[in-house]
């Protein structure tokens, strides 16, 4: 980790937060969001940016 950052991080470095907090690889929760979003059920991208807002304030 640098400066803070997840290491496996991509975009906004929520599905490796979320990995990381539930012991879950990274590439499986990314797996759910992708699916999720195409599927098109909960609304995942919104779901996406409020746990990136949640993540920022738990830092």
């Amino acid at each position: 980790m640098k400066n803070g950052q997840l290491a496996e991080g991509k975009i906004l470095g929520v599905c490796a937060w979320i990995a990381a907090k539930l012991s879950l690889d990274v590439k499986l929760v990314r797996l759910i969001f992708i699916v999720a979003t195409i599927v098109g059920f909960g609304s995942p991208i919104i779901v996406y940016f409020t746990l990136y807002i949640v993540m920022k304030l738990m830092r």
